[in-house]
């Protein structure tokens, strides 16, 4: 096959992929334009509609479904065996894509890259925020970083952090006029800070436990966000009550500046693990960051 038409075929994967010209143009470094071309005269000469475009999305035919299926694991076979030939340089090397979300990236990521980077400059580190439970399979990321019970099964997990207590915290400001709450349930009576979970759906419901008896609790309140730290802020400025990482209020609660209620309610969770699919090679390059991240009591 012409040189071209592989350069053809990896257009359409990458567009079939994202769902998007935009995205595909972005990642291909071409412009959308070029793009659109290239994919018009696939079709033209395969006699075939791979595509089927609207204003708002791209999706691929049934046509295209099958032809993604064909080539588009050969392409990863490809890149995975161009990534291996880095391994034989004297230093681990390559790029490792990395989906987590916000509190792991802040807390426990970002200070142990900051460590290992420095001694590995031609390892590359790409984090993609996301609280969603992304398949890192079908977006192609290298490993995720998950709360142990959102792992799947079949996938290798090495666990990163100790298991995570959770805390209710509220402003002492916030408290000057109001009864603290002794129970799960006197919550709906607060001004609560939610956090939005797109894999749900909807808004996060606060989980508890005490003696073995859970409880799940749908707060309300004027504010909601999608991260952690934010909820966290918003906390200090009086705004409500805000269910976050005991750890990472910790540093407020000694100074004084949040206070903690439904102490013995808080539940704690399976702590953050690093996860792959078990069927990839594991190169140099991701040995090294799972050895930096490996939780070591």
């Amino acid at each position: 096959m012409a040189r071209e038409n592989l350069n053809d075929l990896q257009a359409f994967v990458a567009v079939a992929r994202e769902r998007s010209f935009t995205k595909a143009a972005a990642k291909l470094g071409v412009s959308q334009s070029a793009l659109s071309h290239t994919l018009r005269g696939l079709e033209a000469r395969l006699g075939i509609r791979l595509l089927t475009r609207t204003t708002r999305s791209v999706s691929p035919t049934p046509a295209g479904e099958r032809l993604l299926g064909t080539v588009g694991p050969r392409f990863d076979e490809i890149d995975d065996e161009l990534a291996a030939l880095s391994e034989l340089r004297d230093k681990p090397a390559g790029t490792i894509r990395i989906t987590t979300d916000e509190y792991a990236a802040s807390s426990i990521l970002q200070p142990k890259l900051a460590r290992l980077l420095p001694e590995y400059p031609d390892i590359r580190i790409e984090v993609v925020v996301d609280f969603g439970l992304t398949d890192i399979v079908a977006q192609q990321y290298d490993v995720g970083i998950r709360l142990g019970d959102q792992v799947a099964r079949d996938m290798i997990a090495v666990r990163i952090a100790a298991d995570m207590r959770m805390a209710v915290v509220g402003a002492p400001a916030y408290f000057g006029t109001r009864t603290r709450p002794k129970t799960p349930q006197d919550l709906t009576e607060h001004n609560c800070i939610n956090l939005r979970l797109p894999t749900y759906g909807g808004l996060y419901a606060w989980e508890f436990e005490k003696a073995g008896h859970e409880v799940k609790v749908r707060v309300e309140g004027q504010l909601v966000f999608n991260g952690t730290n934010p909820m966290l802020h918003a906390a200090l400025s009086g705004c409500g009550l805000a269910y976050v990482p005991e750890n990472l209020a910790r540093p407020y609660l000694a100074e004084g500046q949040l206070k903690a209620v439904l102490k013995d309610w808080c539940p704690t969770f399976p702590g953050y693990h690093l996860y792959y699919p078990s069927r990839r090679q594991s190169s140099r390059a991701l040995a090294v960051l799972i050895d930096a991240l490996r939780y070591r009591p």
